[in-house]
């Protein structure tokens, strides 16, 4: 009984022990792809969305039968971006350097899946293209009613994208929201906060409305 007791305790500790370990040790491991022959043997970058961007902060690698990988342990965002002399069709992507096997894809339209906060990213990135593609319709046609002198209608849409705009600025900060914590909840709060300080004529600084840009009184 007491070696099976012992063999008990010893095998909760190791669960206990390896419980406690971030997945993947802690490592984000990016393994991608790049759509396109015409890249291979090129050079792709893992670059800080902030900070600084010298040699010693930014990797890079050859692609190599179109894949090719990184591996990070620092918890933040970055961008994934080709070579600046043959980046033109291809878009930048927005990754979380969070522990785990993270899948990419570069292409004119690029992806990432695999963790969590990146799943959360991808999720919103696809919502942000709808949106920012509705929306210039939207200007589009505000800009083409004002040439033909129509104020009325192009005040009227323009209240439409207001709260189109409003919508997804709300669903952005939810989001947010939800995450409680991490790199993706403090950079969607950053994109879109409620508040922002201005200074007014009289040298006084005002919080304003970030949707309405009213001043909130104090």
């Amino acid at each position: 009984m007491k070696k099976i007791l012992l063999c008990l305790m010893a095998l909760a500790t190791v669960v206990t022990i390896y419980s406690c370990k971030s997945p993947n040790n802690g490592v984000c491991r990016i393994q991608g792809f790049v759509n396109g022959e015409q890249y291979e043997g090129k050079r792709i970058f893992l670059v800080p969305f902030s900070g600084p961007k010298t040699a010693e902060y930014v990797d890079s690698m050859e692609i190599k039968d179109g894949k090719f990988h990184f591996e990070t342990d620092t918890m933040q965002m970055y961008t994934i971006l080709m070579d600046y002399h043959y980046r033109f069709g291809l878009q930048p992507l927005l990754v979380i350097g969070e522990p785990g096997e993270l899948k990419v894809i570069i292409d004119s339209v690029s992806h990432a899946m695999g963790t969590p906060q990146n799943d959360s990213l991808e999720k919103w990135k696809v919502r942000t293209e709808i949106h920012n593609r509705e929306l210039g319709k939207m200007r589009r046609y505000i800009l083409n009613l004002q040439k033909q002198g129509d104020t009325v209608q192009a005040k009227y849409i323009q209240q439409r994208a207001d709260s189109f705009h409003l919508v997804y600025k709300n669903y952005s900060r939810q989001l947010a929201e939800n995450m409680k914590e991490g790199i993706l909840h403090d950079f969607l709060k950053n994109q879109f906060p409620l508040t922002y300080k201005r200074k007014m004529p009289d040298g006084r600084i005002a919080t304003m409305n970030a949707d309405t840009n009213e001043e909130i009184p104090e």
